[in-house]
């Protein structure tokens, strides 16, 4: 489900964006905007449709499910419909409250355990408060979306805090729809991080606000009521008091409340002095906190979880306004200075170098060595590795064409995590295995992070999307359930990371490096099938 969305995603989002200028689905610079050129708002659709499709196959529809197949639906118009010709406020809010209304009333997705209260609340209480409650998660993440990465990044973090306490509680169908959204705004990423190739447009932002706002109520109103209700503050986050406190802004000001302004926090972060890349990453820090913050919190009191959110907020919004009234801004003399340093060490055989030689031998001796070591491989997982195996010959015999170069990405992936899978599994018990294991992973992830930081023509380039997948990565490592542990998720998903960054680094050398891993690839899946997966029944 997750891979077929984000391939679906990855798919539209391309034609999408040569389909931009004539549908007039542009997002041309204004001086409220932070970009100086025009960038297709198109995103949005590889989206939604990546993750609905994803849904519609492997969810069982029921009215839940259906209600918000419709909402989203009719977001995904309305929004598509505002790319195209700037809608109105007021046109906008006739989508979002029909969605919001289909999915409370049709649905019956609502609020009835309200944090503080000891009784329920009825329904002509909960239903209307829950309506504007999903509005305005709709237009909070709607407005955070003003900068390259900010809106899916935040979501992404509080859609995986969600998969992740729904799987706890057994509630696998809250868990896979959370899940294939993720696959949809990880294939838009790709496309999306700064600088931005395509924007996701209002059809994208008012789905992510809608699902996230929808998903949440499920989650501690049906899937587990046994969490604190005062926890979708934290578990949604800064996108929540940002909107409320720009519309009090607006108010104190006696300010139009639905007039664009840049009164954000992100445009505060620009005014402050901080670069795009940094403002993103700050806001990122202390979205993960928050998310954080709901998986150690999720059983305590709603008092506790409130005064948590509430301080954070009002510690944020304190620095925020005492740098503005006292002229602080970011200053960049020291950041000059070390700066001046980096490009000394640049210089240094040893950082130039010999970083990427270890990646180069690293990476294809261990799937050599994974393949040679592997005692036991079930016949589904031969049969993933004698797929890759194919897809990389006819990769290798078709190299000039385009589709190649996604072939062999896809199979050396594909052979690093089969491989790495295959080896935690088979050496559980092993103290001193996982301990050579462990570091040599650590050493490599080093001489990655030293090879892409000064090694020279090395194409490849950092960007706020690899800050979340280290978060997530972390995340599942440190807070893996109980039944997958004695599995080695954790360290499974951390070496795959570090393996897969390292393959792209090989990959992107288009030389004998690279002809040398793709060889290795193809003889590991060989090895895994001839000698180990023939004998399996």
């Amino acid at each position: 489900m997750f891979l077929g969305a984000i391939f679906i995603s990855m798919a539209i989002i391309p034609v999408m964006i040569r389909l931009a200028p004539a549908l007039d689905m542009v997002d041309r610079p204004d001086p409220r905007k932070v970009h100086a050129l025009p960038v297709a708002r198109v995103g949005g659709i590889g989206i939604v449709i990546g993750s609905l499709v994803s849904i519609a196959l492997w969810v069982p529809v029921d009215h839940t499910i259906a209600a918000y197949l419709f909402g989203s639906a009719v977001l995904l118009l309305f929004g598509a419909w505002d790319d195209c010709r700037e809608l109105g406020h007021y046109v906008k809010f006739i989508g979002q409250f029909i969605a919001a209304i289909s999915v409370v009333y049709w649905g019956d997705v609502w609020v009835s355990a309200f944090p503080f209260l000891s009784t329920e609340l009825p329904e002509s209480v909960g239903k209307p408060f829950t309506v504007f409650a999903i509005v305005g998660m709709v237009n909070a993440i709607n407005h955070s979306d003003g900068l390259d990465g900010l809106a899916a990044g935040e979501s992404l973090l509080s859609l995986g805090c969600i998969a992740y306490l729904a799987y706890r509680a057994e509630g696998f169908v809250l868990t896979a729809m959370a899940v294939a959204v993720l696959g949809g705004l990880f294939g838009f990423l790709r496309f999306n991080t700064h600088p931005a190739q395509v924007f996701m447009g209002d059809s994208g932002s008012q789905f992510l606000g809608f699902t996230l706002g929808v998903l949440a109520v499920l989650l501690t109103q049906q899937v587990n009521r046994g969490l604190s209700m005062a926890l979708p503050a934290l578990i949604l986050g800064l996108p929540i008091i940002d909107i409320l406190a720009v519309f009090a802004q607006r108010v104190y000001h006696r300010m139009n409340w639905f007039r664009a302004t840049k009164n954000h926090i992100h445009h505060r972060l620009l005014q402050l002095g901080f670069h795009h890349y940094q403002a993103v990453v700050i806001i990122y820090s202390i979205q993960a906190f928050f998310v954080a913050g709901a998986l150690l919190l999720r059983y305590e009191s709603d008092a506790l979880v409130a005064s948590v959110y509430l301080g954070v907020c009002t510690l944020i919004f304190t620095l925020l306004t005492t740098a503005e009234h006292s002229g602080w801004k970011v200053g960049h003399h020291a950041v000059r200075r070390v700066t001046r340093i980096v490009d000394a060490l640049k210089t240094h055989q040893f950082f130039v170098r010999g970083p990427m030689l270890v990646v180069a031998v690293a990476v294809p001796v261990y799937f050599v060595l994974s393949a040679l070591s592997i005692e036991e491989v079930p016949r589904d997982f031969a049969l993933a590795a004698t797929a890759f195996g194919a897809v990389l010959v006819f990769g290798l015999i078709w190299r000039r064409l385009t589709l190649s170069r996604y072939l062999i990405r896809l199979a050396v992936y594909g052979m690093a995590t089969v491989l790495t899978y295959l080896v935690v599994s088979s050496s559980q018990g092993s103290s001193a295995f996982v301990t050579l294991e462990i570091v040599f992973f650590v050493g490599l992830a080093a001489a990655i992070a030293i090879a892409v930081r000064y090694g020279r023509d090395i194409e490849f380039r950092t960007t706020t999307t690899d800050y979340l997948i280290i978060f997530l990565v972390t995340a599942t490592a440190l807070l893996q359930p109980q039944t997958l542990q004695k599995y080695g998720l954790g360290l499974v998903v951390m070496e795959v990371v570090i393996l897969l960054y390292g393959s792209e680094l090989i990959v992107n050398l288009r030389d004998r490096r690279q002809s040398a891993l793709l060889f290795v690839s193809v003889l590991s899946a060989s090895i895994v099938l001839i000698s180990k997966g023939l004998v399996m029944v």
